[in-house]
C-alpha cells in the first residue's frame, strides 16, 4: 500500500499535484465515485464506503453493482477489492482494524454532504476535481473490464 509523505493532504496544491491513482486513492475517491454515478458507464451501480473502526484510518468510496467494483485502481471484483483493501490497512495499522461497509446514501459531489463526513467537496480542492475525475474514468473501458473483473471471480 502506498503512503502518503507526511503533510501532503493538507497542502492543497502538494496535493493537487499527486499522479491521478494517487488523487483519488488518498483523499478523492469519492470525487472519483461521484463522477463515476453521474456518468453511469454501466448500469445498475452505486456507491459504498469502506468506514474502519474507532481510532483507525482507511475510509474508501468505491462504486459496485455488487459483483464488479470500480476505484482508482481500475475495475476489479468487489470482493478482491475489499479484500486488497482490508488486508493492506490491516498491515498498516496492526493488530486490531477492522471496518464494516455500507451503502452511500448521500450526494457524492455536494459539498455539505460530503464536509458532514469530514470530505472535501469539489470546490474545496486547489481547481475542480470532476474534470480530472471524468478524464481518469475514460482511460478504462467500461464494458471489457467489468466483463474481465466478473470473470476472474
Amino acid at each position: 500500500m502506498y503512503r502518503l509523505k507526511p503533510g501532503i493532504k493538507q497542502d492543497p496544491v502538494r496535493r493537487w499535484h499527486l499522479p491521478d491513482r494517487i488523487f483519488f486513492g488518498h483523499g478523492a475517491c469519492h470525487i472519483l465515485a461521484g463522477v463515476f454515478l453521474q456518468e453511469a458507464p454501466l448500469p445498475g451501480f452505486h456507491a459504498e464506503r469502506i468506514v474502519p473502526g474507532d481510532g483507525f484510518a482507511g475510509n474508501h468510496i468505491f462504486v459496485t453493482d455488487g459483483r464488479v467494483a470500480f476505484d482508482f485502481h481500475g475495475f476489479s471484483c468487489r470482493a478482491r477489492l475489499l479484500r486488497h483493501h482490508s488486508s493492506g490497512w490491516a498491515q498498516l495499522s496492526g493488530p486490531g482494524w477492522h471496518c464494516r461497509v455500507e451503502r452511500v446514501t448521500f450526494d457524492l459531489l455536494d459539498t455539505a454532504a460530503l464536509n458532514a463526513r469530514r470530505m472535501l467537496g469539489r470546490d474545496q480542492y486547489h481547481a475542480d476535481p470532476v474534470p480530472r475525475a471524468r478524464a481518469f474514468l475514460r482511460r478504462f473501458d467500461p464494458s471489457r473490464a467489468a466483463a474481465m473483473a466478473g470473470a476472474k471471480g
